[in-house]
């Protein structure tokens, strides 16, 4: 199963596939066949819910029909001939102009794909075919087809001007935490935790955790947010030496809210600290476990970068964790908007990669260690290297709420950035670093990414 799904994220549309098909006409057919019946055993094994046969003239298609038929029904599903298929931005317009196409389903998806068509012809006849709506259908279509959205976001940006945040250069990932005592804090993650410092600003500390995903510590007197708001945000620590991570952190008396207890056969284990103004610290390691799988591929991938602590001691990835009401809704914008690729669904909370060691991840906050607040002493920062470009298409597609009017740019030219809001309240920063004295090993790390 997992060896089909792979196969299906790298197909392109059945269309596309006329380049590569043999010279003589029983090739052609059968090369066809073989496609209705690869596709058929798809839907089948539930993999697809719909698929779409090569496009054809009515007359290839009068001859081609039967064989068809017969195929399809070897494989348990049926064909319905489409002389009209639905036109939407996931694909060129004319794909499919004065051809047929066969739909290759099961059960009522039929009925699904034929309701879209509808719907489609209503939005049209009542002028509302724009925009929103007509992104959604496009969208609607590419989930009936079984894309992901991130396959779907990638159709989209060939045949429309539809971006998201990945398509201007996502390099790492970042989150910004606010404290009365940036000294100490700052201590605190290199001392004690062992996070190597890249910079230090007057009024900010930047840290590494892995190699593209990084933490900064704010003096609250000059950030954007007080250190006496809710801390409504955990950073997960991903590390493969969870015991030796539990001695070191209580031999060293930091406070912990939830102990150490491993358990067999479960997803993950994991302990939770308190650093020193009450951010909390997810040490964590995710296990071989169905509802990790595509997580898991990524993490065993990752080099774990050691820390100051000692050599056996480092973390090979971080999670920020945020709690929302509406988890659903943040799923849409975490998708569609920003192009996040979800890696593992614990049903109440999800977890996306954004990039090889920075992963986000949205808590239904009826479950969480946080319930929702309003405010919220963190910014969720994603280190990009077009923020103009990216602030100009939020800005004139009404993305997402924007904090000023235009991109800034740091004290002596170190950075570049904007600010937003997602739909539930957390600030969202968007960030280029530039070369500068106090960014030199900075630099050095992201000009690597």
């Amino acid at each position: 199963m997992k060896k089909i799904l792979g196969f299906i994220a790298v197909v392109s549309f059945i269309f596309t596939f006329s380049c590569a098909s043999p010279e003589s006409e029983s090739s052609k057919t059968n090369y066809k066949l073989g496609a209705i019946g690869a596709f058929g055993e798809m839907v089948d094994a539930g993999v697809k819910q719909l698929a779409l046969s090569a496009v054809m003239s009515s007359e290839e298609m009068d001859v081609f029909i039967n064989q068809a038929q017969e195929v399809a029904e070897r494989n348990h599903v049926q064909l319905y001939r489409e002389n009209d298929l639905i036109i939407t931005d996931l694909f060129p317009a004319d794909v499919a102009k004065d051809k047929e196409v066969l739909v290759i389903y099961q059960g009522s998806t039929l009925d699904a794909y034929l309701k879209l068509k509808k719907d489609r012809s209503e939005l049209v006849s009542s002028n509302k075919y724009t925009d929103e709506n007509r992104l959604e259908i496009a969208r609607r279509f590419g989930r009936l087809l079984s894309y992901s959205p991130k396959k779907i976001n990638s159709l989209l940006s060939q045949n429309t001007e539809a971006r998201t945040m990945t398509d201007f250069g996502l390099k790492a990932t970042n989150v910004f935490l606010y404290y009365k005592d940036l000294q100490r804090a700052t201590d605190f993650y290199t001392k004690i935790i062992g996070l190597e410092l890249l910079a230090e600003y007057d009024n900010a500390s930047i840290l590494r955790i892995a190699e593209s995903s990084f933490v900064i510590l704010v003096d609250a007197a000059k950030g954007m947010h007080s250190a006496d708001e809710s801390k409504t945000v955990a950073l997960a620590l991903l590390t493969n030496q969870l015991s030796k991570w539990y001695d070191h952190i209580t031999e060293n008396g930091v406070e912990i809210k939830y102990s150490y207890k491993p358990k067999e056969g479960g997803p993950h284990d994991g302990f939770v600290a308190i650093d020193p103004e009450g951010y909390l610290l997810e040490f964590e390691t995710f296990k071989q476990h169905s509802e990790n799988e595509l997580f898991i591929q990524y993490l065993d991938k990752n080099k774990t970068i050691p820390t100051a602590v000692d050599d056996d001691l480092g973390f090979n990835g971080s999670i920020t964790w945020m709690y929302y009401k509406d988890v659903l809704k943040m799923q849409e914008f975490v998708e569609n908007v920003l192009g996040l690729e979800i890696v593992a669904d614990q049903g109440w909370t999800k977890i996306y990669k954004a990039t090889d060691t920075g992963f986000i991840g949205l808590v239904d906050e009826r479950r969480g260690m946080h319930k929702f607040t309003e405010e919220k002493a963190a910014t969720i920062s994603y280190i990009i290297d077009d923020p103009d470009g990216w602030f100009d298409y939020v800005d004139s597609n009404q993305s997402f709420k924007l904090r000023s009017d235009s991109v800034g740019t740091g004290p002596d030219g170190k950075y570049r950035a904007f600010v937003g809001y997602d739909p539930e309240g957390y600030f969202l920063e968007f960030d280029k670093f530039y070369k500068h004295s106090d960014n030199s090993k900075l630099m050095e790390y992201l000009e690597q990414l």
